[in-house]
């Protein structure tokens, strides 16, 4: 997994609290800066799809281990 500069422990909130919580995480970020998502509700994988086209982040990466969804986001 890539660096990055900060992590989001979403693990056991259900939608939209994953959402809502990386939107006021990557509000307190810097332009290029990464955030490490770790969720663990399936339906976050269409979620922060969605979110980063709707936002103009980069959703870098969105990969599965051990049943927790892991996401690397870089703030536009």
């Amino acid at each position: 997994m890539a660096d990055f500069d900060q992590e989001l422990d979403a693990s056991g909130l259900n939608c939209p609290l994953p959402i809502l919580r990386a939107k006021k995480t990557l509000a307190g970020m810097e332009s290029g800066q990464v955030l490490h998502i770790i969720a663990t509700d399936p339906g976050s994988v269409k979620d922060f799809d969605a979110f980063a086209k709707q936002t103009g982040n980069e959703l870098m990466e969105s990969r599965e281990d051990g049943g927790k969804f892991l996401f690397l986001i870089k703030k536009s």
